[in-house]
């Protein structure tokens, strides 16, 4: 199920990262349609085209998930709206 506003996408609905459709600027609000309604984000960090960002806040140690499979593991406390990518995540596949 995807669920998308032009700015990001939601590929599965257990995801608690979104993909950015386009470069994105920090400070930007992001307006996503899901299951649930229109969901509001205020973004933190510059997220370039394809990279990921937190759907909702993600404690440090918790699965980073990304096609409703999980692909790694949160290296810090990742918050709301920022930037999901290497220098926070620890990969757990391949």
């Amino acid at each position: 199920m995807d669920f998308s506003t032009g700015q990001c996408i939601l590929l599965h609905d257990k995801d608690n990262t979104l993909t950015a459709l386009l470069s994105l600027d920090a400070g930007q609000e992001i307006a996503l349609k899901t299951a649930r309604g229109i969901v509001k984000l205020t973004l933190r960090d510059e997220i370039p085209y394809a990279h990921k960002f937190a759907r909702h806040d993600i404690e440090a140690g918790e699965d980073i998930i990304k096609y409703g499979e999980v692909i790694g593991s949160a290296t810090s406390f990742i918050p709301a709206g920022a930037h999901v990518h290497v220098h926070n995540v620890k990969g757990k596949r391949a």
